[in-house]
């Protein structure tokens, strides 16, 4: 099995959560048949918050690209990051070492593509930090896919702050909800859960929609990536994926 570095810490809650899911995702009937991690629980990373909204942080590039040195110094054959808005710093990690990065973004992106079809649209459940910087965008219009975000975002940064210093609570859950029935009535009844802050927050999408989580997209690609094939030196498992979306008319 191959050994997996995970870029952690933002927030601490959500890495925790994908250990989990990582360990529910393999049917072990022994230790030895887990995924082997290295995880650097860094919730010490810049603010992405403060540095994209606010425009008022420290950049958190730096930072990050020094995890990802450190990992695979110490045996990572490949790195993941639980974390959305953090990807919008993904070219400084790939630019810092050469093991394939499984990025979170582009695997939801074809994931979200497939079930809106053409034409369609995919409501983000995110940070506003994520529309800011369009981290999904361009990506879903590639395949002829419109993103579509809550239209109250102070309600969801603050949610995501609440879930942050506090955990799951009720007033998150009901800022989630009103969320998602609010994109389901404005025409995307595909919903990802791109925050993983938000993850933490089960059963809160509207009933009719047709909804994902991104962090379960990245538990089964490193789920993926260790149990299968040979190893390669790609900077993004997703790379064959990108080639298609180029080659598209």
């Amino acid at each position: 099995m191959r050994r997996v570095g995970i870029l952690g810490g933002m927030g601490p809650q959500a890495t925790i959560l994908l250990m989990q899911k990582l360990l529910d995702a393999i049917p072990a009937a022994d230790d030895a048949d887990h995924i082997p991690l290295l995880v650097d629980q860094n919730p010490q990373v810049p603010s992405r918050i403060r540095r994209l909204i606010e425009g008022t942080g420290e950049d958190p590039a730096p930072v990050l690209a020094d995890m990802a040195r450190r990992l695979v110094a110490g045996g990572a054959e490949a790195l993941a990051m639980p974390c959305n808005t953090a990807h919008h710093y993904a070219p400084a990690i790939r630019s810092a070492v050469t093991v394939p990065f499984i990025d979170m973004v582009d695997l939801s992106v074809t994931k979200a593509a497939k079930l809106a079809g053409l034409d369609g649209q995919v409501g983000i459940l995110a940070s506003p930090a994520v529309r800011r910087i369009g981290l999904f965008d361009a990506a879903l219009a590639r395949f002829g896919v419109r993103a579509l975000y809550p239209e109250d975002e102070a309600a969801m940064l603050g949610a995501i702050r609440q879930i942050k210093s506090g955990g799951p609570g009720p007033e998150a859950r009901a800022v989630l909800r009103d969320a998602s029935n609010g994109l389901l009535q404005r025409g995307a009844s595909v919903q990802m859960i791109a925050c993983t802050e938000f993850s933490l927050v089960t059963g809160a999408t509207a009933r009719e929609a047709v909804a994902f989580d991104t962090l379960d997209v990245l538990v089964g690609a490193i789920r993926d990536y260790a149990t299968e094939g040979p190893a390669d030196k790609r900077s993004n498992v997703n790379e064959e994926e990108d080639n298609q979306q180029r080659r598209r008319p």
